[in-house]
């Protein structure tokens, strides 16, 4: 729950400080075409806990992300907020292995 909180917290400090500049989750695609390279799908550690953040686009190829954790012997699958996410097969293949690894990781 602490990682929903700081995710939205950060969402919200971004809106409500504008001295604060936007952070953007992952850098844009050239080609959204191509199959993503690996360097596309960002893991990290935040809290404590792994994050797997999936480069996609939108409905008018702005650039987004789809967010992917383990909580509580859960997997949480996070949109863009208030967007729908458009995968290439390559994103496609992405989610899928961060979803895997996140199963894995819920199951302990």
């Amino acid at each position: 729950m602490e990682l929903l909180d700081s995710l939205a917290s950060r969402r919200i400090g971004a809106v409500a400080n504008p001295a604060r500049p936007a952070r953007r989750p992952l850098p844009p695609a050239t080609h959204r075409n191509t199959a993503n390279t690996e360097s596309d799908v960002m893991r990290e550690v935040e809290n404590g806990q792994t994050v797997w953040r999936i480069s996609c686009g939108d409905m008018i190829n702005r650039d987004r992300c789809v967010t992917v954790f383990a909580d509580n012997g859960e997997v949480v699958v996070v949109g863009p907020p208030g967007e729908t996410a458009r995968l290439t097969n390559g994103q496609v293949g992405q989610l899928r292995a961060a979803l895997n690894e996140a199963a894995k990781l819920a199951e302990r």
